[in-house]
């Protein structure tokens, strides 16, 4: 298991610098437009809207999932307590 988790990440970091540069045909088309005319700036903000739509669920399921861990380990001590005090 935990070769598979290091060979996945290791996927994931090699392939990282072309996920980086996704964009559609047709943005793609206006921004090498935009930047053979001496323009970056609609280059760079439409990477980072990019970027931002593609890590905001990935956070959002983190931070849903944190406090899922962290209620259920709560739980998990109150049970354990309960069972210490009853048995």
């Amino acid at each position: 298991m935990k070769v598979f988790f290091r060979a996945y990440i290791l996927l994931l970091i090699l392939l990282l610098p072309l996920m980086m540069e996704a964009q559609c045909a047709m943005c793609r088309t206006q921004v090498v437009n935009n930047v053979s005319h001496g323009e970056t700036a609609l280059a760079a903000g439409l990477n980072f809207g990019i970027l931002y739509l593609f890590v905001t669920p990935y956070i959002a399921i983190g931070i849903v999932a944190y406090f899922w861990f962290k209620n259920a380990k709560v739980n998990d001590r109150k049970k354990s307590l309960a069972s210490r005090i009853t048995g």
